[in-house]
Parts: C-alpha cells; structure tokens; sequence
C-alpha cells in the first residue's frame, strides 16, 4: 500500500480572484469548476499536481486529500491504530458517484483527511 498524491483543499472569500494566483502565476490549467453552487469551487492542475479552490470565507478548517494505491489495507490499518480518528459520516470505505472510494479522518482541531482510490 502506497500513497500516491496529495491534494489540499484551499478556501478562499473570492474564488475569480484567487484563481489568478494559480493559473496566472503559476500556469495551473483549469480542469473542473462548478461556479453556480452554493459553495463555488474548481480543480487545477499543473504536472502532476492538483489543487482544488473553494469558496467559502467562513471556513475556517484544512482540508486534505490522500490518494492510495490500497485503500483497504490504508482503512484497515487506521482502523486499528486509531480508529478515534475515523469520521463519523466517512468511516467506512465508500463507492463515491464520481467514481472514488473514500473514506475520511478527522482530528480534534477539525483537520480534515479525505482518503481516496480512483476505481
């Protein structure tokens, strides 16, 4: 089991301006925006990195993505070193609609641990 990428979740009070930071500055491509939501957000993506944006300037939380190469010997091994950490709405592995499976960690500064495996 290996974990293969990172990718955070970066919140922003203005998701149009913050973008440039990226895509202007640091030539990220845009690859996925959902604007008309209640939480507007998109994914970048430059190499093999990826970064997703989120407008919401009242979180006040990381949030982080881990991506594996075994997410079950991954969930296996959390749940029995510290299963405390488990999520209470992700700790289980899941079949996401968008063709993830996942599960989540949360600590007790509400860091936020998404763990995924594309299918």
């Amino acid at each position: 089991m290996a974990l293969t990428k990172l990718i955070p979740n970066i919140s922003y009070a203005d998701l149009a301006v913050d973008q440039a930071l990226f895509e202007q500055g640091l030539g990220f491509a845009l690859r996925y925006e959902e604007l008309g939501g209640a939480q507007p957000f998109c994914i970048l993506g430059k190499d093999a990195v990826e970064l997703h944006l989120v407008q919401n300037a009242a979180l006040d939380r990381s949030q982080l993505r881990l991506e594996t190469d075994d997410i079950h010997a991954l969930f296996t091994e959390v749940q029995r070193a510290a299963p405390d950490l488990l999520h209470p709405n992700g700790n289980h592995v899941t079949q996401k609609p968008w063709g993830l499976l996942e599960f989540a960690l949360l600590d007790a500064s509400q860091v936020y641990v998404i763990v995924q495996q594309p299918t």
